[in-house]
């Protein structure tokens, strides 16, 4: 009897040790996991759609100091789509600083006035000067020691065309825990973009450490917020998925746990438009298999 009650103990231990153990499940239910990948499938078209979004960018015109006319004729020194006026004016670049002047006959506005002249702000300043032109609208970029026009048309056939991103079927088997290895101290990672001459810098705070699919796996992470910015390749880039990799965001859960979930991997801009500088995989995010989940390439877009 003594004996019996020993091994019921045992076995009680054993059960509760088995239960503190074991990680809470990374997805509560299935089904309802399904619908919130995919209704963030549709926030994310519909960002794709929107007035700020990556599909109505019609033009990158980087500045040169001095002055520079501008308009759909072939002979301005930037020249703008066809629909466009022919001569809308002159933009004169002097100290990085960006001042437009327009033609008599022609409606530029800003903030709904028409505007004769004007000087630019550029979005690193957090509140650039949106000039409107018919169904263009248009501000001052500045990207390192460069500045450019943004183009966007809010009539860009783009966006009408794309009616869907092709995607790998959602599969709750690409979400897994990952842990940060921290370094001694974070590094500046450099990435390369499509752009020659232009490079992007991160902080990396560490090394994530994850298992998929019987794989031992590593990546960098780049501090974004409470969370992570990952840019990764795998076995499926140039393939199935877009060549310069795609896009990840990893928070951490309400138990501090770091999660991946590579059903919502998504497209960089510059797999949609070819008016985007779009940091590129650096070599430590190559994935030595075939990542079958999140976003495929989008086909028939003009991109880099």
């Amino acid at each position: 009897m003594k004996r019996h009650k020993t091994i019921l103990a045992l076995s009680a231990l054993l059960m509760l040790a088995y239960a503190c153990n074991r990680s809470t499940p990374l997805i509560e239910d299935r089904r309802s996991y399904i619908e919130s990948v995919e209704q963030w499938q549709y926030d994310r078209l519909e960002g794709l759609k929107a007035k700020d979004g990556w599909l109505n960018l019609a033009g990158i015109y980087w500045l040169k100091e001095g002055a520079q006319i501008f308009g759909s004729h072939p002979s301005n020194d930037i020249v703008f789509p066809e629909k466009a006026a022919a001569f809308i004016g002159t933009l004169t670049l002097s100290d990085e600083r960006v001042h437009v002047e327009v033609n008599d006959e022609v409606g530029l506005y800003y903030e709904n006035k028409r505007v004769k002249e004007l000087e630019l702000s550029y979005d690193s300043s957090g509140a650039p000067s949106y000039i409107t032109h018919g169904d263009f609208a248009w501000y001052i970029m500045k990207r390192h020691n460069s500045l450019a026009i943004r183009l966007r048309d809010y009539k860009n056939p783009a966006i009408e065309a794309l009616d869907h991103i092709p995607s790998y079927p959602i599969d709750p088997d690409y979400i897994v825990e990952a842990t940060l290895h921290p370094f001694d101290e974070s590094r500046t990672i450099t990435v390369n973009t499509p752009f020659q001459d232009y490079t992007q810098e991160y902080n990396c705070p560490g090394e994530l450490h994850f298992k998929l699919k019987g794989h031992r796996l590593k990546l960098f992470p780049f501090s974004s917020g409470e969370g992570y910015f990952i840019i990764i390749s795998d076995e499926t880039s140039a393939m199935d998925t877009y060549g310069g990799g795609r896009f990840m965001y990893a928070y951490p859960d309400s138990s501090g746990r770091i999660i991946l979930d590579f059903n919502k991997a998504y497209n960089p801009p510059c797999a949609i438009t070819p008016f985007a500088a779009c940091p590129m995989p650096p070599p430590e995010n190559h994935l030595p298999l075939e990542i079958e989940a999140g976003e495929k390439t989008i086909e028939g877009h003009e991109t880099f």
